[in-house]
């Protein structure tokens, strides 16, 4: 009954309070009551559960008192209950029965307090000298005296000396160096198995005390691995780089005759612990020595370097570096490894190491065009001009005479406004490597100086020969419109056209053509032209849609977006021109459907922040500002009007200047604010640092 529970639970209370001595109590008669409320009261089920198991725990300590895992499991039932002096008397019952168990003593040294416990032990080590748990358990309760502690671990290895766990805790202890070295060597005299103990002395020995221990360490233990790693360690402390690839390759030859096998995955983590903690050479020796372990020939290549892209993804750059080292050596004419390298080492941003491996990959590589384009890019970038002129002169002897390397050479000239040296390399080009590439930078260098005729001039020349490159037309056609010659104009974009009717732009000059010079009816007619030459085109239903948004025409401009996202139902383009063609109320909701078919189209969430920053909710704009240059960050527009919401939040100079910096390094290149300022000829070489603020100035958008 509930009454009957409440009696047994009293009871438990009474003698967990009482003392040691029978017929005395430490029962606080003023606070018991209060005691007693705070009290959590079991149910008479888990009162009888306590004495189902007290019934079965006695039965098995009566029938086999021997058995020591019974004494501790009744003892913490009474702890459990809340028993403790039973739980005391029980187990020291246990540790008479199984006097030779070092779990029951160490079991009745727990339920002790400090003092107590002590005593228990020191019974106990009387029964059982060599148990290792004991003498630590017994050590451990010296907390505040480290002599004591010393003391016990000391008489602890009389009884134990070969035990390792206590040279180590004693060693632990010692505060002076020599001292230490005193306890080590003696501790690799009783364990010498212990190669820890070993590595131990010899990191506090001199370079010459330590290589004698080192020795000693190989003799007593010719398997282990570590001594060896050990021994290089020192000797890259020491500044004898030359000698570490000798000790790894004997430490492999020792150990194979030993017949010891480590896995590769081993070495590999032995290395990278040896570049944790600050022996690079080490991890390169050990790595050098062991790469080919495990790895059949055919798949040396892809292994090893798949190895050196895990190591750099953890952090370990000097085993990556030590692995491609490897690698190149053994492939040293595997471009794409080459190239891997580079990658590695420009990641690192020391564009010293850069050049030194471009440098040999050139020399390895020299029937590749693209290590030595790199080469010379790298060069160019640390500043050095004439030494990336020379790179490329080097490249064409080698027998590179392509289309990219000529552009190459004349960018180098062009960009450090080298214009007579650009344009000599570009006529060279034309005669030695005559491509539709090349002869339209001629002409854009011709134009960028202003020779507006002598651009025309090539670009007609150009056409004779490559009539299916419409860029070629669409210059040819801006050359004619530059000088108010409109019916030329017209003429060259209709032949450009014929040649080209998939040429998406020529189709968008050849509109705005007739919109600006001839008539609305025209331009609308060359529109749906080009949508009946190239169906589900979103670009050129987007131009429709936009024209007649112009020229006035809001219905039929949403009568074509709403054709055109039929036909293209999937472009970010028209969705997030949708948004803002709804009215407001329909926005949100236009929004959402865009996202449903354009989840991760930038276009669309770059919609979605400028709706967010219409209606004043800077912080959810800013929030998809940010993912849309990190879904796209090619989409030059949106880190210009990511540029214009912070002007307009007066941000400081500091968040302006990352973003700038951030756009530097993504150097987009799309967009159609982006794009139409960057092609003007003022900002033609103009970095994405300085374009975002003039294309954030051109867009429109009303706040």
């Amino acid at each position: 009954t509930l009454s009957d529970a409440r009696n047994q639970i009293l009871q438990i209370n009474l003698d967990k309070m009482s003392d040691d001595v029978s017929g005395q109590t430490v029962v606080d008669p003023k606070g018991y009551l209060t005691d007693l409320n705070s009290l959590k009261i079991n149910s008479s089920a888990e009162i009888g559960d306590i004495k189902k198991a007290r019934l079965l725990y006695k039965s098995v300590t009566s029938t086999n008192p021997k058995h020591a895992p019974g004494w501790i499991a009744a003892a913490r039932l009474e702890e459990v209950a809340g028993r403790l002096t039973q739980a005391r008397v029980l187990i020291e019952k246990g540790c008479e029965a199984c006097p030779e168990n070092e779990d029951v003593w160490l079991e009745a040294a727990r339920l002790q307090s400090s003092e107590n416990a002590k005593r228990v032990l020191a019974r106990a080590v009387k029964h059982i000298p060599k148990s290792v748990k004991l003498w630590l358990f017994a050590a451990d309760l010296e907390t505040s005296d480290s002599a004591n502690r010393t003391r016990v671990l000391r008489r602890a290895l009389e009884f134990i000396p070969n035990s390792v766990k206590l040279w180590q805790a004693l060693i632990e202890l010692e505060e002076n160096e020599d001292d230490a070295k005193v306890l080590l060597a003696r501790a690799t005299e009783c364990v010498p198995h212990s190669v820890e103990m070993w590595l131990a002395l010899a990191r506090l020995e001199t370079y010459d005390n330590a290589k004698i221990v080192l020795n000693k360490a190989r003799k007593a233990l010719p398997a282990e691995s570590r001594i060896w790693i050990a021994a290089c360690r020192l000797e890259e402390a020491q500044g004898n780089l030359n000698i570490l690839n000798g000790i790894m390759k004997k430490a492999c030859k020792v150990l194979s005759k030993a017949n010891v096998i480590i896995d590769r995955n081993t070495w590999i983590k032995h290395a990278t612990d040896a570049e944790d903690t600050g022996a690079p050479k080490t991890c390169a020796a050990i790595l050098h020595a062991t790469l080919k372990v495990g790895v059949e020939d055919i798949d040396r290549k892809r292994t090893w370097v798949d190895d050196a892209v895990s190591c750099e993804k953890s952090g370990h750059i000097a085993a990556a570096r030590a692995i491609f080292s490897y690698t190149l050596a053994t492939f040293p004419t595997e471009e794409w490894i080459w190239i891997k390298y580079v990658a590695l080492e420009r990641s690192q941003g020391d564009p010293t190491n850069v050049q030194n491996v471009l440098t040999e990959a050139v020399s390895n590589c020299p029937e590749s065009e693209v290590l030595w384009l790199m080469a010379a890019k790298e060069t160019w970038l640390v500043g050095n001009v004439p030494g990336a002129r020379g790179i490329i002169q080097q490249a064409f002897q080698a027998g590179h005479s392509s289309e990219r390397m000529w552009l190459a050479a004349a960018k180098l000239e062009w960009e450090n406004e080298e214009f007579s040296r650009a344009g000599a390399v570009l006529s060279k080009a034309r005669e030695r490597a005559s491509t539709a590439k090349v002869w339209m930078k001629s002409a854009l260098l011709e134009r960028e100086l202003g020779n507006y005729d002598k651009e025309e001039n090539l670009v007609i020349e150009a056409l004779a020969i490559f009539p299916e490159f419409d860029k070629l037309w669409m210059m040819a056609g801006q050359c004619a419109e530059r000088k108010n010659e409109i019916a030329t104009a017209r003429k060259r974009y209709l032949n450009g056209l014929e040649k080209c009717p998939h040429s998406t732009p020529m189709w968008m000059l050849a509109a705005h053509l007739e919109e600006k010079y001839s008539s609305v009816v025209k331009a609308r007619s060359v529109l749906e032209m080009s949508r009946l030459k190239n169906p589900r085109n979103a670009t050129l239903w987007l131009q429709a849609v936009r024209f007649e948004e112009r020229n006035n025409e809001h219905d039929l401009a949403l009568s074509l977006l709403s054709k055109g996202l039929q036909e293209c139902p999937h472009s970010g383009e028209l969705w997030a021109e949708q948004i803002f063609m709804v009215p407001k109320p329909e926005q949100s909701a236009k929004s959402k459907d865009a996202l449903t078919n354009c989840d991760n189209d930038a276009h669309v969430i770059l919609a979605i922040a400028k709706l967010f920053w219409r209606n004043r909710k800077s912080k959810l704009a800013k929030k998809w500002f940010e993912r849309a240059v990190t879904v796209n960050p090619d989409f030059g527009d949106a880190w210009g009007t990511y540029y214009k919401f912070l002007t307009s939040r007066k941000k400081s100079k500091e968040a302006l200047g990352e973003l700038v910096n951030r756009c530097q390094k993504a150097d987009p290149h799309h967009g159609d604010t982006w794009c139409k300022v960057s092609k003007r000829t003022e900002n033609s070489r103009k970095a994405a640092k300085d374009l975002i603020e003039k294309v954030a100035k051109e867009i429109e958008f009303e706040v």
